[in-house]
């Protein structure tokens, strides 16, 4: 039997003409698929790039597109004219006006000036940005986002939140198969748009424990492993913080059936997502999460408490 609970969230609407915002409801279902750190997405890094997003961001792309071309119409002005005009061939024009690639922030900005668009067509560069990730990967920052606490467990990389942009793309540049790099500067901005969380006004209680193994394992080379450790201690400190370690000689883990990713929402929900290859499984029955908010808290339990691991990691982090 499928379990569905509805969670409302704010979520964005991306209108081409005018800009607006929205909020609707959330409909997450147990067995949904969100993307996790895992995430196998396709997205971009401002540059541009070719579409294939593979959900509604291609058609808010091609929206985009449609505009630029009627903007050009109107003033009278041949694809390989404008282009000119702005510094981009003819056929990039014409991929931009198809949907069919990103165009830049530089790119809005001058089709603007040159079309006399009055700032219409450089307000959509904040849609397009949001637009460059993956519906997967968006979900998963909204839930993030209404969350009152963030709580995980991982045993096989840094949370996707505490990662440093060079730890994150190490990750990426070593899939198999091999990303290209449109593609990895795109998850990389991704997974540190993520982090905004952590420093909003109210940020949520995040409890992250790690195993010691992960911590380490020089993902990236001595030197992005170093400065990894130095940014789990920062994180740590904070107060609203708390990162733990699970020591290798421990001889009774509860954490062996693999990560564990839970959110505390706002209304007093939780939401949790499992991550296997090549997908990730939303979790909202009641008796799943019971088990993974039991196993999580076990998991602390057995772990180095805060204090303990903040002086453990920065032990590690002169052995680096």
């Amino acid at each position: 039997m499928t379990h569905v609970r509805t969670v409302t969230v704010q979520w964005l609407s991306w209108s081409v003409h005018p800009v607006r915002r929205a909020v609707v409801p959330v409909r997450v279902k147990a067995g949904g698929v969100v993307a996790g750190d895992g995430v196998a997405g396709v997205a971009g890094d401002g540059a541009d790039q070719d579409v294939d997003l593979g959900d509604d961001s291609g058609a808010e792309i091609a929206a985009v597109g449609r505009q630029i071309r009627l903007w050009r119409e109107a003033a009278g002005l041949r694809a390989v004219e404008l282009g000119a005009a702005i510094g981009y061939g003819e056929n990039q024009v014409y991929k931009v006006e198809a949907g069919k690639r990103i165009p830049k922030p530089e790119f809005l900005d001058k089709a603007d000036e040159v079309l006399g668009a009055g700032g219409k067509l450089a307000a959509m560069k904040k849609d397009v940005a949001e637009a460059r990730y993956p519906k997967k990967i968006r979900d998963l920052t909204n839930l993030e986002h209404h969350a009152v606490e963030i709580a995980a467990y991982d045993n096989h990389n840094i949370h996707g939140l505490l990662q440093t942009e060079e730890y994150a793309r190490a990750l990426f540049e070593m899939r198999r198969p091999a990303y290209l790099e449109d593609q990895i500067n795109g998850l990389v901005a991704a997974r540190m748009a993520r982090q905004a969380i952590l420093s909003q006004r109210l940020p949520p209680a995040l409890a992250f424990v790690v195993e010691e193994a992960v911590l380490r394992r020089p993902l990236g080379g001595a030197d992005v492993l170093r400065r990894q450790l130095e940014r789990l201690l920062e994180v740590g400190r904070l107060r609203h913080a708390e990162i733990q370690v699970m020591p290798l000689d421990r001889e009774d883990h509860a954490g062996m059936g693999g990560p564990i990713n839970l959110l505390k929402l706002r209304d007093g929900g939780t939401i949790g997502y499992s991550e296997a290859q090549l997908t990730s499984r939303v979790v909202s029955d009641p008796k799943e999460l019971q088990v993974l908010e039991l196993r999580h808290g076990i998991i602390r339990a057995q772990a180095l408490t805060p204090r303990e691991s903040l002086a453990f990691i920065e032990k590690m982090r002169g052995e680096a």
